[in-house]
């Protein structure tokens, strides 16, 4: 299977990077393909916990090829700080790919993001004001500066001043801001630029020159299928596409590249941030879900709404994205919940039923799951490393998410560590040509 993509198969904060981490052991590289700074994956290898928001987590293993994709927005002060921490613990960086195409977010994207979400007030998005927006946005109007261009003073100057143009009238607030100083923008990133040479490359090539050779290439997305700014619950969704079509255009290669795609899910569901939440639980029961599975961002430290599993929108995800196979993790969380309940159908404002995703936003803003009952299970699960040793309640919930989406689940997270992982009978079958 040369070419897998892993996908966010919920509101994204699924477990996308551990799971990237582990296949990234056979892998021959691993591509970032969109979203920025305002993604993170959290990995922990023994005793060591490790955050990542630009670099993909199989940086973790020594020279893995590791590719930023041109399809990503990069946050030059983020990404060296990033580097500068990796370096400090050891890890090796020779692998480190930045595609010269790749966007840049820059000093007035942060304070344009900032003074949208003001402006909005009670109706604001809730973006993490990384400035993501307003980069995509320039990218589209081309008025984007890439990584390729801090590597040339001059046209580096020009491209500021073109982007600022149109902005004056909306920043005249921060007209005096340091941080809008033409001067000290072009000083700071051609520095940028000197430092983050040896990285920057033509990134598509090394994906191409895998592939030719049958090696295993993971492309990984950020945030989650909900949140696509095409097919997500707009206008609550992130800037750029986190499905799996979007793995073709953000790495530069041909969908006949894509072998598999994995969805990641959470055994229960999880959102950030404003915006429609059908199954979410508004009472000691989320607040039990957020504690046990410690569901606060890594890039904002926002406490996460949490509700039970929503099958009708894993259904939606399964179409959208093309999943061939799904991963579930954090089912320990679900420990000592007995009923469990899943999402099998919404009901509309007005008592419509439905069992497939709604397209109009009329009725998905305002749309409650129904629900059905599962046996719950009481026993520790974080030890089990094969299916057959888990609780047989907990074996059917897997089964029925199996049999509700027509897909194999191949992994199960039983725990927070990278060891803590079910590979089923699925995976070994799908892997087998790694």
């Amino acid at each position: 299977m040369p070419g897998l993509v892993i996908v966010g198969a919920q509101w994204g904060d699924e477990g996308k990077g551990k799971v990237v981490d582990l296949l990234a052991e056979q892998a021959d590289a691993v591509i970032r393909f969109q979203g920025g700074n305002n993604a993170g994956h959290t990995i922990v290898l023994g005793e060591k916990t490790y955050k990542f928001h630009l670099i993909p987590s199989g940086i973790l293993y020594p020279g893995k090829l590791c590719v930023i994709g041109n399809g990503v927005v990069v946050d030059l002060r983020v990404l060296s700080e990033e580097i500068d921490g990796l370096r400090r613990r050891g890890i090796d960086l020779s692998g480190l790919r930045i595609s010269a195409n790749a966007h840049l977010i820059m000093p007035y994207h942060l304070l344009l993001d900032e003074a949208g979400e003001a402006k909005l007030g009670r109706r604001e998005i809730g973006t993490t004001k990384r400035g993501i927006g307003p980069c995509y946005a320039d990218k589209a109007a081309r008025l984007g500066i890439r990584l390729q261009d801090v590597l040339d003073e001059k046209i580096l100057k020009q491209k500021i001043t073109a982007a600022l143009e149109p902005k004056r009238q909306t920043l005249r607030e921060f007209t005096k801001d340091p941080r809008l100083d033409l001067h000290q923008m072009t000083e700071e990133y051609t520095a940028f630029g000197h430092r983050l040479e040896p990285y920057i490359a033509d990134t598509p090539p090394i994906a191409w020159n895998a592939l030719d050779q049958g090696r295993l290439v993971v492309f990984e997305g950020a945030q989650g299928t909900l949140l696509d700014i095409d097919h997500g619950t707009y206008p609550f969704v992130t800037s750029s596409n986190p499905v799996a079509g979007a793995a073709c255009v953000g790495a530069g290669v041909g969908p006949k590249a894509i072998d598999h795609v994995w969805g990641i899910a959470k055994a229960y569901s999880t959102r950030v941030g404003a915006g429609p939440f059908p199954s979410e639980l508004h009472d000691g029961l989320g607040e039990r879900l957020r504690t046990a599975g410690a569901e606060f961002g890594t890039t904002t430290g926002r406490a996460r709404r949490c509700g039970w599993l929503d099958v009708v929108a894993l259904r939606y995800a399964v179409r959208v994205n093309g999943l061939t196979a799904l991963v579930i993790t954090k089912l320990d969380v679900l420990t000592g919940i007995d009923p469990l309940r899943v999402a099998v159908g919404y009901v509309g404002p007005e008592g419509a039923s439905f069992t497939d995703f709604p397209y109009h936003q009329s009725v998905l803003h305002t749309a409650r799951g129904e629900t059905i009952e599962l046996p719950g299970w009481q026993e520790d699960i974080s030890g089990v490393r094969e299916i057959a040793d888990l609780p047989e309640a907990a074996r059917g919930y897997l089964d029925f998410i199996e049999e509700q989406l027509g897909i194999p689940v191949v992994m199960v997270g039983v725990g927070p560590g990278r060891d803590e992982i079910i590979w089923t009978e699925a995976a070994q079958q799908l892997t087998v040509t790694c």
